[in-house]
């Protein structure tokens, strides 16, 4: 059963969610702290590059199944017109000030 995105536990995940689902670029940027980085399947990434190619250019949505760790990890079926659907795992760090520093992701 998808978890509504306003229901989400998180502010920053919240968040993060909405601007991915919405497509929405500078929502998103203001999200991340200076430096942020992220991995996919273990593997780091260039995170401009990454959101870019697998979430903006490809029209990349959540929905999200599961949360967990004070809603800083989830469990979501991803889609974007590059891979389709997958059931992927997201795992965010968010510094004091709520701005992400790290997420991971990957094939759950």
């Amino acid at each position: 059963m998808t978890i509504q995105v306003a229901k989400l536990s998180d502010p920053a995940v919240r968040a993060f969610v909405t601007a991915v689902n919405a497509h929405d670029r500078d929502a998103f940027q203001a999200l991340l702290a200076p430096g942020a980085t992220m991995s996919d399947d273990g593997a780091d990434r260039d995170l401009t590059d990454w959101t870019e190619r697998e979430i903006f250019s490809s029209h990349g949505h959540m929905n999200v199944d599961n949360e967990s760790k004070g809603g800083r990890a989830l469990i979501a079926r991803y889609r974007n017109d590059t891979w389709g659907e997958m059931r992927t795992k997201w795992s965010f760090v968010v510094e004091d000030n709520g701005r992400i520093s790290h997420f991971e992701t990957g094939q759950a």
